[in-house]
C-alpha cells in the first residue's frame, strides 16, 4: 500500500490514481468552503468547471446557491465568493451549491478515476485520513491518492501543507509507503507543524488572499481537525 501525492492537477496520472481512494486538497480555498457548508447542512454540492455551466444549473433551479470564485474574487452575479466564513448555517442549511473556482473544482473534477474521491482541508484533516484509511481495510490491495489543486498550473505550498498533515494523520493509523513527493510533503509539514501560522507567511497564495482583503478566512483554512464532516464526490456531486 503506497500513498501518492499529485502537486498539481496537472500532475494527475490517470492510470495512477486508477482504483484508489483519493484525497483532494485546495485549502485556499475550495475544498476548505465545502467541508464548512457541509458541516453547516448544505444538502449537496456540484462542482462545475465554467462559469457558464453554473448560471445554467441556476437557470433550471433557481433555489440553488452559486458559489465561487476567479483570481480569488466572488464571481459577478453569483450569491456567494470562496471564503468558508460566507456559508453559514443561516445561509446554506437544506440547501444545493453549485461551486466553480479556479483550482479546487479542476481538482476534483480531474480525480475522477478513482475509486473514491474525499475532500479534505486542514479543517478536517484528521477525519478524512480516518476515512480514507479505514477503506483500505476492505480494499487491502488499494493505495490512498492525495491530489492538490495548486494554483493556476502552479506549485502551492499551502496544499502541500495539508498533504503533509493529512499523511501524519494516515500514518498514524496505518502503515503506508510514501513515495518521495509524498514523503516530502510530510517532512515539510512535519518541521513545521509547531510553527505553522508563523510558516504560512511564506506562502505566496496566502500573501495574495490577505492582500485582496481575505486574511481572516486564508488564517481560518488552517485551523487543524476541527470538524469530523468528511464530504464524498461521486455522480456528479458531493455529499456526506
Amino acid at each position: 500500500m503506497e500513498i501518492k501525492l499529485f502537486p498539481r492537477v496537472e500532475d494527475i496520472n490517470y492510470e495512477e490514481i486508477k482504483g484508489s481512494n483519493a484525497i483532494v486538497i485546495d485549502i485556499l480555498r475550495a475544498t476548505s468552503v465545502i467541508v464548512t457548508a457541509m458541516e453547516n447542512g448544505a444538502e449537496k454540492v456540484i462542482p462545475v468547471l465554467s462559469i457558464d455551466e453554473a448560471f445554467d444549473i441556476k437557470s433550471k433551479n433557481s433555489s440553488v446557491i452559486l458559489g465561487g470564485e476567479r483570481k480569488g474574487l466572488k464571481i459577478e452575479g453569483f450569491d456567494m465568493g470562496n471564503s468558508p466564513q460566507e456559508y453559514a448555517r443561516e445561509q446554506v442549511e437544506g440547501k444545493t451549491i453549485v461551486i466553480t473556482t479556479s483550482n479546487g473544482t479542476r481538482a476534483i473534477r480531474g480525480s475522477m478515476e478513482a475509486k473514491n474521491i474525499f475532500i479534505g482541508s486542514m479543517l478536517n484533516g484528521k477525519a478524512v485520513a480516518l476515512d480514507a484509511a479505514a477503506l483500505d481495510s476492505i480494499d487491502k490491495e488499494a493505495d490512498i491518492s492525495i491530489v492538490c489543486a495548486g494554483t493556476l498550473g502552479k506549485f502551492s505550498l499551502d496544499d502541500f501543507l495539508c498533504a503533509g498533515y493529512i499523511i501524519d494523520e494516515i500514518l498514524k493509523l496505518k502503515e503506508y509507503k510514501l513515495n518521495d513527493i509524498s514523503f516530502l510533503a510530510h517532512y515539510t509539514y512535519m518541521n513545521n507543524k509547531d510553527n505553522l501560522h508563523d510558516f504560512i507567511k511564506n506562502v505566496y497564495h496566502y500573501r495574495y488572499l490577505c492582500s485582496i482583503g481575505h486574511k481572516s478566512n486564508a488564517d481560518y483554512c488552517f485551523n487543524r481537525g476541527i470538524t469530523d464532516v468528511v464530504p464524498k464526490f461521486k455522480n456528479e456531486t458531493i455529499t456526506l
